[in-house]
C-alpha cells in the first residue's frame, strides 16, 4: 500500500462505525467512511468535540452540524510547499483528498529529476492538488476540469502555493472532448494523471460509468504521450476498480509501445489511535 504519511497538518486521528475522525490543520472534523466496518470504542475527545459532522441521510446525502468551524480556511503540505484553502460543502467533502499526497510525491520526484522541460496534462483535475504538486517540480501543467467553480478553487490554491501563473495552463471543459482535440492538434505530454468519477455526464448529457468508459479513455490518452514519456497515473475509487484491473488496463495499453512498468496498489492514511492504514481507493502507476 502507498502511505501518506507526510503530513503535519492532517491527520486521521480516529475510525468507527463508518466515521472517521480527523484533523484539519486545528480543526476537527468527523466524515463517513464506507470501508470503517468496525465498531471499536470510541475514546478521543474529538468524537464528542468536533468542529463539523457530516451526517448521512438514509434517504441519500446529508447535511452537516458546524461547531465554530470558519467557512474557509488553509492547511499547508510542507513535504512540497502547497498551500491549499478547505471549505466544507456538499457530499461530505472538503476540496482535498490528502491520501492523494503519495501520489504527488512520486510524481514530483520524476519530474525533478527529469533534466529536461516536462508538460503534464491533468484530468478530472478537481481542486489542483496534482497540479500544484507538479508545477512545483518544475512542470507545465494542463489543468482540465469540467466543474468551472473547481477550476477557479484550484486556482487559488495555486496562487497560495505561489505557483507562477505561466506553470498552469486552466481549462473549463469535458474532459473527452479536450482529449480528442489535444489528439487532433498534435499535442504530446510527458506525464498523465487522471482521477475519474465513477459516473458523471458530458455537455450533450453522454454517460460515463468508468467501468464501461475508463479502459478506451486510456487508449485515447496513451496517443498524447510523447515519444519518451515519465508516467501515467490513473486513480479510482470505484470498488469494481481493484489494483490488479488498474494494472492490467495500463500494461495492456502502454506496456506494447512504450515498455517500462506498471505498478498498482492501495493508497492509504495512517490512524493515529489504533495504528493501521485506512484505505482510500487504488492507484495505477506507469513508469518509464
Amino acid at each position: 500500500m502507498w502511505i501518506a504519511d507526510q503530513w503535519k497538518d492532517y491527520e486521521v486521528i480516529d475510525t468507527s462505525e463508518k466515521e472517521k475522525l480527523e484533523r484539519w490543520g486545528t480543526y476537527l472534523l468527523v466524515r463517513p467512511d464506507p470501508q470503517v466496518i468496525w465498531n471499536t470504542q470510541k475514546k478521543h475527545p474529538g468524537w464528542t468535540h468536533m468542529n463539523g459532522h457530516y451526517h448521512r441521510s438514509s434517504r441519500g446525502g446529508g447535511q452537516w452540524e458546524f461547531h465554530k468551524l470558519p467557512q474557509q480556511w488553509s492547511i499547508q503540505y510542507e513535504n512540497l510547499g502547497l498551500t491549499f484553502h478547505l471549505k466544507p460543502f456538499s457530499f461530505k467533502h472538503t476540496g482535498l483528498f490528502p491520501e492523494q499526497a503519495a501520489n504527488w510525491e512520486w510524481f514530483y520526484k520524476k519530474i525533478k529529476n527529469a533534466a529536461r522541460p516536462v508538460k503534464v496534462l491533468n484530468l478530472f483535475a478537481y481542486t489542483g492538488g496534482a497540479s500544484c504538486a507538479a508545477a512545483a517540480a518544475g512542470a507545465f501543467v494542463t489543468h482540465v476540469d469540467a466543474s468551472k467553480g473547481m477550476v477557479s478553487w484550484a486556482k487559488e490554491n495555486a496562487r497560495s502555493s505561489n505557483i507562477p501563473d505561466t506553470s498552469i495552463r486552466w481549462i473549463v471543459d469535458d474532459c473527452m472532448k479536450f482529449v480528442e482535440r489535444e489528439i487532433r492538434r498534435g499535442n504530446t505530454y510527458d506525464g498523465i494523471i487522471m482521477d475519474p468519477p465513477s459516473y458523471g455526464r458530458g455537455p450533450k448529457g453522454e454517460i460515463w460509468k468508468i467501468e464501461d468508459s475508463i479502459y478506451p479513455f486510456i487508449q485515447q490518452c496513451s496517443h498524447l504521450l510523447c515519444p519518451n514519456p515519465l508516467f501515467f497515473l490513473v486513480n479510482s475509487y470505484t470498488t469494481g476498480l481493484q489494483p490488479a484491473v488498474l494494472t492490467y488496463m495500463l500494461s495492456s495499453v502502454l506496456l506494447p509501445q512504450y515498455k517500462g512498468r506498471v505498478i498498482s496498489d492501495e493508497v492509504g492514511l495512517p490512524v493515529t489511535e489504533s495504528g493501521l492504514i485506512l484505505p482510500c481507493g487504488a492507484s495505477g502507476r506507469w513508469e518509464r
